[in-house]
């Protein structure tokens, strides 16, 4: 695989995405939506491992609104105050129009299949369900997302499989939110969700606190089986 960066212009400016371009000329492709740390080393492994498997994989800097070229870690207290800083800052309609013109930007690049699908962590989490249910998307994942229970009913509009991966014990969204979520969407015929037992939210981050290489590996394995029969 090979790492470069791409533009993406909207209305309001332009900001930059973390490409990562597998071995084949043309591939499906895989928006990589960040966490609250910006495109840090993270998502830029994620997006690496995705080109790795075959897939042209794009990290949008969806802060750069409020600061771009955010690339910070879990690791410190102060980090993670400027994290939930730019999580308050952050606006979400426009954050998702500016997923829909990466959407369109990584569509209409010639080493795209024209498949493009989503995945989503923590924030990420949120606009990859809202991605689903507002986007062309061909196909969306979401990892322990926060504040998907103010948003269900847009389930109505998904018409593109969702694949949902829900941490029984994620902190962000505590028991009562994550049955009002499975009330309204365990049912929907486009939505496959798996929740893990004892995990808490970012089991699937290397490095951070409540890693589970178990866990996150068996989130990887459905994930990566869910892209290859939607975007193929």
């Amino acid at each position: 695989m090979t790492a470069e960066s791409m533009s993406i212009t909207t209305p309001e400016g332009a900001f930059s995405a973390y490409v990562a371009r597998p071995a084949a000329p043309r591939a499906p492709a895989v928006v990589v939506l960040q966490e609250i740390f910006g495109v840090n080393a993270v998502m830029r492994g994620v997006c690496d491992d995705l080109a790795s498997k075959g897939y042209l994989a794009v990290c949008p800097d969806l802060f750069w609104r409020i600061e771009p070229g955010i690339d910070i870690t879990d690791q410190s207290e102060a980090e993670w105050k400027k994290a939930f800083e730019l999580y308050n800052a952050f606006d979400v309609e426009q954050g998702m129009a500016d997923i829909a013109a990466t959407i369109d930007a990584v569509r209409a690049r010639t080493d795209c299949s024209g498949k493009v699908g989503a995945v989503g962590f923590c924030l990420g989490g949120l606009l990859a369900y809202l991605t689903a249910t507002r986007t062309d998307s061909d196909a969306s994942v979401s990892y322990y997302g926060v504040g998907i229970e103010k948003y269900t009913a847009e389930a109505a509009k998904l018409a593109r499989p969702l694949l949902m991966h829900i941490a029984e014990e994620d902190q962000f969204s505590p028991k009562p939110v994550q049955a009002l979520i499975l009330g309204a969407l365990k049912n929907h015929p486009q939505i496959e969700i798996h929740t893990y037992p004892g995990r808490d939210h970012a089991f699937a981050r290397p490095g951070g606190e409540h890693y589970h290489a178990g866990d996150a590996a068996a989130a990887e394995a459905r994930t990566l089986a869910f892209f290859q029969t939607n975007l193929a």
